[in-house]
């Protein structure tokens, strides 16, 4: 089943080095299948707090989205968005429902 990484971007509290995360994540890409469902586009917060951006991104299963979470190098790009930002960020399983 397909699996969604959901990054919520809730306060940018260093830009330069959020520079730097976006310089250095992609290079984690490689070897992975993944498709970006969403990147930081419009967006309208209809509930809850208010939020600076979200991202989502899909992977063919909850194992494959773990393989580049833990890849040597999304684990180096991710110390500049720790230290760049405040955000949550999810795991999430996939119906791959079907309409008939």
């Amino acid at each position: 089943m397909s699996a969604y990484v959901i990054f919520i971007r809730e306060n940018t509290t260093d830009a330069a080095e959020m520079q730097l995360y976006a310089q250095t994540a992609p290079a984690a890409r490689a070897g992975h299948d993944i498709t970006r469902v969403a990147f930081y586009g419009a967006l309208d917060v209809l509930e809850g707090p208010p939020t600076e951006g979200v991202a989502i991104l899909r992977f063919n299963d909850m194992d494959a989205a773990r393989a580049w979470y833990n890849s040597p190098a999304y684990q180096e790009a991710r110390e500049h968005r720790f230290k760049g930002a405040e955000y949550r960020l999810l795991l999430v399983e996939g119906s791959d429902v079907t309409p008939a």
